[in-house]
């Protein structure tokens, strides 16, 4: 077997690997440069120059699993990587230290002005005065997301002797309060009781600028910001704004939307109170040698016929379980993230029933990926190894059930998803041979491809209501795809579904105009990983 390493990992990966592997370190290739040598290898490790595209994935016909010697996944094409059969796997805890040191460096730099007051001395000045900054004892630390870093912020944040709140609707407030934080249930009641506040969350449809002008007004005056999560998590012009005007003292920003083109960002060159570090949340010598110990760890079990802990696309089952369901993997999970984004309220029980050619096989597969789907929105990090673990400990029951009876399709899928306040009901089938379909939204009969993005949007069956959203959806310069209208068999409430798929991202703002149409019912906006 062979084992290609590149971008600069510690070379401790290749003493692991040796005994197992053939171990070849090289420089970080162009695309057409790494297809052609990856043909002979078994596996690939990699930090975040190297983007591993379809192309590189198709050429790698040995290619079992790919290792990414971080956290981020973003330079490996996932969908590719699963349509080839290839493991993607990461290492989710070995930057926690580096992320979380980072964060109370850059509040204890941004507090006391020693970038700038670094550089004055450096030319030869004197301004004692001038760089005058402020102690965090005393202070309140709000943090956003209470993870493995937010976590040990706010033990180092307590040491210091400030107050921590935290905001984390995925965490208990016992939790919170053991430390010696407080928890705090909305972000309403959170914004105004901060001196500064750190982002810990990954970047998802809720979490994209999460603040922005609206929430950065919301802020007690003279507010302090860090973030080493996700660009995008903060709006960079409304945050650009907000420093100019003084509604935020200063930030201190190590992730940007543009990166790595800097200057591309809107607080580039600001003329205002910000620290800027270029993503060094996980650059310290300690990070990468565990993260390269970590990932090569998982690649030896895989290589060796064992199973990866912490895989990122492909469930740890024997190949020849998952093997017989296969073709409908995608489809359980984006009918578990569709079903998500449909309902409200706490989730109490998950219902998978499955019909035709599927109540003969092992679907435990599709459970999984059901539930992967059901999480991907919500949780930092799920994947087929945890979802089910993430499940359990929040005591979520996942019912599955058989149907042997005669079925329209090939083999069907239902995911029912009961809150303490609503039932909701999503169907997916494969209407032919590698021919996924959503074919039923409760009540709703449909046959349509799953897209990216994809608004639900009922309405009363009456003139113009087609057009008036359509109209909508133009002026706002996003482009349609495909549209369906779907009717209940039972036709008696006068209401209807369109189900529309699209180009990119709907806004709130855009959204909140087509809930205004009069006859619209509670559109949605679905975003699936598909």
């Amino acid at each position: 077997m062979k084992v290609l390493i590149t971008d600069k990992i510690n070379e401790a990966a290749g003493k692991i690997l040796d005994g197992i592997a053939q171990v070849d370190f090289i420089p970080t290739l162009p695309e057409d440069e790494l297809a052609q040598k990856i043909v002979d290898y078994d596996a690939l490790m990699v930090r975040s120059q190297t983007k591993v595209t379809k192309k590189i994935l198709e050429a790698g016909k040995n290619l079992k699993i790919v290792g990414r010697a971080g956290v981020g996944v973003d330079n490996i094409d996932i969908e590719a990587a699963t349509q080839n059969g290839v493991i993607v796997v990461n290492s989710p805890d070995g930057n926690t230290n580096a992320a979380a040191e980072h964060t109370l460096a850059l509040m204890l730099a941004m507090s006391r002005n020693i970038p700038s007051a670094a550089l004055s001395t450096k030319e030869g000045k004197w301004e004692r005065s001038k760089f005058t900054g402020v102690e965090v004892f005393g202070k309140t630390l709000g943090i956003i997301g209470f993870g493995k870093i937010g976590h040990h912020v706010a033990n180092v944040a307590l040491a210091l002797g400030m107050h921590v709140v935290v905001s984390d609707p995925y965490t208990t407030k016992e939790a919170v309060e053991k430390i010696g934080a407080k928890y705090v249930t909305s972000l309403d009641e959170f914004w105004p009781q901060c001196d500064y506040i750190t982002i810990h969350t990954p970047k998802t449809k809720e979490t994209t600028a999460l603040i922005n002008k609206n929430t950065l007004n919301r802020m007690k005056k003279g507010v302090r910001i860090i973030n080493c999560a996700r660009g995008g998590i903060i709006d960079e012009a409304a945050l650009k704004d907000a420093l100019l005007s003084g509604q935020v003292h200063s930030a201190a920003i190590d992730v940007f939307e543009t990166e790595p083109d800097i200057k591309a960002s809107p607080l580039y060159n600001c003329d205002c109170n910000i620290t800027m570090t270029p993503h060094l949340g996980a650059s310290t010598a300690e990070a990468q040698f565990n993260v390269a110990i970590d990932v090569a760890e998982q690649i030896k079990e895989v290589l060796t016929g064992g199973s990866a802990k912490a895989a990122i696309n492909i469930p740890a089952l024997k190949a020849d379980v998952l093997e017989p369901v296969k073709e409908y993997m995608g489809l359980a999970e984006n009918l578990g993230s569709l079903v998500q984004q449909l309902s409200k309220g706490n989730i109490k029980n998950v219902n998978i029933s499955v019909n035709g050619n599927l109540a003969e096989l092992n679907i435990a597969p599709l459970e999984v990926a059901v539930q992967k789907g059901i999480f991907s929105n919500t949780v930092e990090g799920v994947n087929f190894v945890n979802a089910p673990l993430i499940a359990k400990k929040r005591g979520i029951d996942i019912i599955t059930s058989k149907s042997e009876k005669d079925c329209t399709f090939i083999g069907s899928i239902s995911v029912t998803l009961t809150t303490d306040t609503e039932v909701n009901t999503v169907t997916g089938a494969l209407i032919a041979k590698n021919m996924p379909r959503i074919v039923r939204i409760n009540d709703y009969n449909m046959s349509i491809e799953a897209e990216e993005h994809m608004l639900i949007v009922p309405h009363e069956n009456k003139p113009s209501m087609i057009a008036k959203v359509a109209a909508v959806i133009g002026e706002n310069s996003i482009n349609i795809n495909r549209m369906q209208v779907a009717q209940k068999s039972n036709q008696k409430d006068n209401v209807s579904i369109m189900i529309i798929t699209i180009d990119k991202d709907v806004d709130d703002k855009t959204m909140d105009t087509i809930n205004k149409i009069d006859g619209i019912q509670n559109a949605q906006y679905i975003k699936l990983n598909t």
